[in-house]
């Protein structure tokens, strides 16, 4: 494609050359109308050896500046802003092509670098000894169809009549060309000096397109290829966090395949671009006013501008009326290290790359030393001559003084006389040299041990030996690779103001391309931002999100903008602009910031916290009020209210209660695989214990009043043997009960990570529910089968039983059990255990206070009643 349409192009260029100037030249330099003329005026005639004149009859351009020598080396470049543009009437022959506009001072100076180093080596006995270098320099008015005008002069000679014999194809071409300026310039010359194996060596044409041989044959360069600028600009971008740019690009090859390739890199880099445009100087004044419209309303801070510094010049100048907010520009080699540009001072901080700077001896002197002979003798020193002072050298005119002698060019503050950054005249001077030793290894050969030049070589051969060239010059390597680029390196660039106040360019790094992958890029020296400021500005579409958060992309938009979201419970980022939140570990939580997994807080009902204290508080004080009333029962063991109520089934009874309140210690502090088992089997046994005592009460409380009917003689049955086999009885089955349930699954410590998310909770595991279920399931059997025992004694005499007393016990009991069973599993964490031992100490405390506290009560503050006949007196009544 590409192909395709540069073919086009020259074609439709040719054909504009065709009708507006009537240079339509072909592969052997002979202007279509000459030949006309010529087979005309004198009829082809057969080979005899004698040669033919021919004479040019259309306009030529003129070079800028000429002389003759041995080996004639060509150049182009960018002298003046523009071509004069002309219409034609197409009734009368067209006026040869010229250039208009100011002229470009640092273009002048490459030119005058080239002239320097061909005078240098015209001067050296090492290179081509006895032999002159001629030059024939061009002005292509910084346009495509001059730049190819001048290509079509440079294949061809310069005089009015030449021969047409068999060296007649060769004997007015150049051994080189050095140019063009810029890219699209370089390509269209190429094209038509490639065709004629004519080598061409640029300085500034920067394209990666150019290093296609396949398309560019002949094409050369000293200054590196733009694909590694734009991986140097991409890289920097990257260095310094910018991911929200605007770009900027001219409209040009330069511009389009410089900002594709830096386009690319960004991309890897996740650098997004708010907005990219192109124009070039030449297009209306509008287009310029809406591009400088979208830079001042964009959010983007930092700018990047793959811009020529004449279309660059161009913006920067609508910038400059409407001040808006301060921008980063970001510039390539074009513009970023072209001294005219300073002058912009609300670009201060801007930073690119640019070619390495270097001195070149005696090059200053030479460009001052423009005498009035040789002003006079180029139009175009004479033009910037006159610019440059404000004069006119002979009469004058337009209200200009006449020159007078007085003017100093050591005291003008131009780009031309300014050497002080050395960057691209440079790379003339390089590609002179370049050119110098290739002529040099075509044309001399060394006999005794004397280098002797001057044999006879076409460009062809100079082509050819161009490609192995290396030499060094001036500290500076010179030498081309496969592609005709040189190794590409780069000083990082930055605009500081200096102390008067003036920006200046200051080198802050290096760029080389050469260096392993992450190691190219280097800056030994603190930056200048916009405004001066030491601080890197921001220019992101959105802020970077914080740890503890994850990126979501906004619908519609690039993927440098998007929202942080909180990372959901259970995970957590630990890295800024994090995509995806990751889950922590299943014994970890999030800390707050949900940045770090931490271990999850381990809880269990301890005795360091306010409940566990005043659960055992209780379960103790609960226990010495047992033992407290055992103590008083046996102290008055003998008194008739002890004997009357089965004094052993009541120390019995205290006994299984001490039980029951110390077994609820052991609920407390953290599982351990006996404490799991010994809690459930000791609550139970103990339990069923204290109840089979109340259940042995009871019976006796019934079959006493029955054993007093004449006749009948049931109490040999319930003597205190038969007591205690009864609670025995009933005790061993539970314990039968716990045993099978150790042995088939008993209770085990775990850790319960489901209850709550965020902590760990250390309890038992019922092992068998089964089990636990049948051991809760006997307890209340036995509680309620002593509930009903005790409502059918409820009406006996109040002296000689307990009936009542075990009947609000064993309701208090059977009630707190009830509701245990919904408040135990819907408890979470501890709080399971916690309502497993209020059961216990609430049931306990229940049948302590119900069967002994009116006892107790009696014994010690009514002794008066404490007495076998106010016990008879009470039952007669």
């Amino acid at each position: 494609m590409e192909i395709t349409v540069l073919f086009i192009s020259l074609r439709l260029t040719l054909s504009w050359f065709e009708l507006n100037s009537a240079l339509a030249f072909d592969g052997f330099g002979l202007d279509l109308k000459q030949r006309a003329v010529y087979a005309e005026v004198n009829p082809v005639q057969p080979r005899s050896g004698s040669s033919v004149k021919c004479s040019r009859l259309s306009l030529s351009h003129p070079p800028a500046f000429s002389m003759d020598g041995d080996y004639v080396i060509g150049g182009v470049f960018s002298i003046h802003y523009y071509m004069r543009l002309v219409r034609h009437n197409y009734t009368t022959e067209p006026e040869a092509l010229s250039c208009t506009g100011s002229i470009d001072a640092r273009e002048l100076r490459f030119s005058q670098a080239m002239i320097f180093a061909i005078d240098e080596i015209n001067n050296s006995s090492d290179l081509l000894p006895g032999v002159k270098l001629g030059y024939r320099i061009y002005d292509s008015c910084s346009s495509v169809p001059m730049a190819m005008h001048s290509a079509f002069q440079l294949s061809n000679g310069l005089d009015q009549v030449f021969n047409t014999n068999d060296s007649c194809s060769q004997s007015g071409m150049v051994m080189a060309v050095v140019g063009e300026s810029g890219s699209t310039p370089s390509i269209t010359m190429s094209r038509v000096i490639g065709s004629l194996n004519i080598p061409q060596v640029s300085h500034y044409a920067t394209c990666a397109c150019l290093s296609n041989k396949q398309q560019y044959p002949s094409f050369f360069r000293t200054i590196p290829s733009d694909e590694f600028q734009a991986k140097a600009l991409a890289h920097l971008v990257k260095h310094f966090g910018w991911t929200w740019i605007g770009a900027v690009r001219s409209d040009s090859d330069y511009g389009n395949n410089g900002m594709a390739s830096f386009l690319e890199e960004a991309q890897k880099e996740g650098i997004c671009v708010e907005y990219s445009e192109s124009f070039y100087r030449t297009n209306p004044h509008s287009k310029i006013q809406r591009l400088a419209e979208i830079i001042r309303r964009s959010t983007a801070v930092v700018i990047v501008a793959f811009v020529a510094s004449g279309d660059m010049r161009i913006l920067l100048e609508e910038l400059s009326q409407k001040p808006s907010t301060p921008r980063q520009w970001i510039g390539s080699e074009a513009w970023v290290t072209d001294p005219d540009m300073l002058r912009f001072t609300f670009c201060a901080g801007a930073v690119g790359f640019g070619i390495q700077q270097t001195i070149i001896p005696g090059l200053r002197d030479f460009l001052l030393d423009l005498t009035p002979a040789k002003i006079l003798a180029s139009s175009v020193l004479t033009e910037f001559w006159e610019n440059a002072f404000n004069c006119r050298l002979g009469k004058s005119m337009n209200g200009k003084r006449p020159c007078d002698g007085t003017e100093n060019i050591e005291t003008l503050q131009s780009p031309y006389t300014d050497t002080s950054q050395l960057r691209i005249t440079n790379m003339v001077y390089k590609a002179v040299y370049a050119i110098a030793h290739a002529i040099h290894s075509a044309a001399c050969g060394t006999t005794n041990s004397t280098t002797e030049c001057g044999s006879r070589i076409t460009s062809q051969q100079v082509r050819t030996v161009l490609k192995e060239v290396n030499f060094t010059q001036n500290g500076y390597d010179v030498s081309f690779d496969d592609n005709g680029d040189p190794v590409a390196t780069y000083e990082l660039v930055n605009w500081q103001k200096g102390e008067s106040g003036t920006i200046e360019m200051v080198t802050v790094g290096q760029y080389d391309a050469s260096l392993p992958a992450g190691l190219e890029f280097t800056i030994h020296r603190n930056l200048s931002w916009q405004e001066g400021s030491t601080h890197v500005p921001s220019s992101v579409c959105t802020d970077s999100c914080p740890l503890g958060t994850r990126k979501v992309l906004q619908k519609g938009k690039p993927i440098c903008c998007y929202d942080c979201i909180p990372c959901a419970d259970g995970e957590i980022s630990n890295s800024t602009d994090s995509l995806d939140c990751l889950s922590c570990p299943e014994e970890f939580w999030p800390n707050t910031e949900k940045n770090v997994c931490l271990p999850k807080l381990v809880e269990f009902l301890s005795f360091d916290e306010v409940l566990g204290i005043v659960l055992a508080v209780f379960s103790l004080v609960g226990a010495s009020l047992a033992v407290a009333t055992a103590a008083i029962f046996f102290y008055h063991r003998k008194s008739p209210i002890v004997r009357a109520n089965n004094s052993e089934l009541s120390f019995l009874l205290l006994f299984s209660l001490t039980l029951c309140f110390l077994c609820s210690l052991t609920f407390i502090g953290a599982p351990s695989e006996w404490s799991c088992m010994l809690r459930h089997t000791a609550f139970s046994i103990t339990f069923v214990l204290c109840i089979s005592c109340v259940l042995g009460k009871t019976l006796v409380v019934l079959v006493a009043f029955r054993a007093t009917l004449p006749g009948n003689n049931i109490m040999k049955w319930f003597g205190p043997s038969q007591q205690r086999m009864t609670v025995g009885s009933f005790t061993f089955v539970q314990i039968l009960i716990c045993t099978i349930w150790l042995v088939v699954s008993p209770p085990f410590p775990m850790k319960n990570l489901t209850a709550y998310k965020e902590r760990i909770i250390l309890e038992c595991a019922l092992g068998s529910a089964i089990g636990f279920w049948v051991v809760l399931g006997y307890i209340g059997l036995l509680a309620l089968f002593c509930f009903v025992l005790a409502v059918l004694a409820r009406k006996l005499p109040d002296s000689f039983n307990e009936a009542k007393l075990i009947t609000f016990s064993m309701l208090i009991f059977c009630a707190v059990w009830i509701t245990f069973i919904p408040a135990y599993l819907s408890s979470p964490g501890k709080f399971t255990v916690a309502v497993e031992i209020f059961a216990i100490l609430a049931s306990s405390f229940g049948l302590i206070f119900c069967m002994f506290a009116p006892k107790c009560f009696i014994i010690l503050f009514k002794p008066e009643k404490n007495t076998k006949k106010q016990l008879m007196n009470k039952n007669q009544s």
